[in-house]
């Protein structure tokens, strides 16, 4: 079921591997199901298990795997599912492909300084980076351009924010309070780091 009758829709949570990401989607996905919404995460480390369970992270590879990501999200949301993509998608590309697919569809990029990714690291991504046992790119997701809503630090504050979104008409528009002029769907929201530890 979507909420308030409204076709289903997609938020892409991004951001730097260990900026919360993980976490703000485990709130996000507990707001809507109280509301009586079907949600599915869909978290890059649990469908490369299946998609790549021996992951090269070279360009063919990367372009493939999201691709199916992006497909599954697609087919979920076209038969009423609400999709929260939790992956790191460090091409824009990545991202434009669903929000070219998907009618309603927010994206948004935890902004979590990397000093404090660096602090955290629990699946020693940075760690393996900086030894040169994993590409140094897999971790450099590229950051939007800029930002017409920005929520404080607290989780509670920041799956509100998607929450209300969702509520409203589901449109970029609404969500930036009619703060900026520019084209509908083309620009990300910012949601400043996470206080609190999360593998993102």
């Amino acid at each position: 079921m979507a909420l308030n009758n409204r076709p289903a829709f997609a938020v892409w949570i991004t951001g730097l591997p260990a900026s919360g990401k993980s976490t703000l989607a485990a709130a996000v996905k507990a707001q809507l199901a109280a509301r009586g919404v079907d949600v599915a995460v869909l978290e890059s480390d649990e469908l490369r298990k299946i998609f790549t369970p021996e992951p090269h992270y070279d360009e063919r590879e990367r372009d493939a795997f999201y691709r199916q990501m992006v497909y599954i999200g697609v087919l979920l949301t076209s038969h009423g599912v609400t999709v929260l993509f939790d992956a790191t998608a460090n091409r824009r590309a990545y991202r434009q492909m669903a929000r070219g697919q998907i009618p309603r569809f927010l994206e948004v990029y935890v902004d979590t300084p990397l000093e404090t990714c660096l602090a955290r690291d629990p699946k020693g991504i940075y760690r393996q980076a900086r030894g040169g046992e994993a590409p140094s790119y897999s971790w450099r997701s590229r950051k939007p351009r800029s930002s017409s809503h920005e929520a404080n630090r607290q989780t509670d504050r920041k799956r509100i924010f998607v929450v209300r979104w969702a509520a409203a008409d589901g449109s970029p528009r609404t969500a930036r309070a009619q703060r900026s002029r520019k084209r509908p769907g083309s620009r990300p929201t910012f949601i400043r780091g996470m206080a609190t530890a999360a593998s993102g």
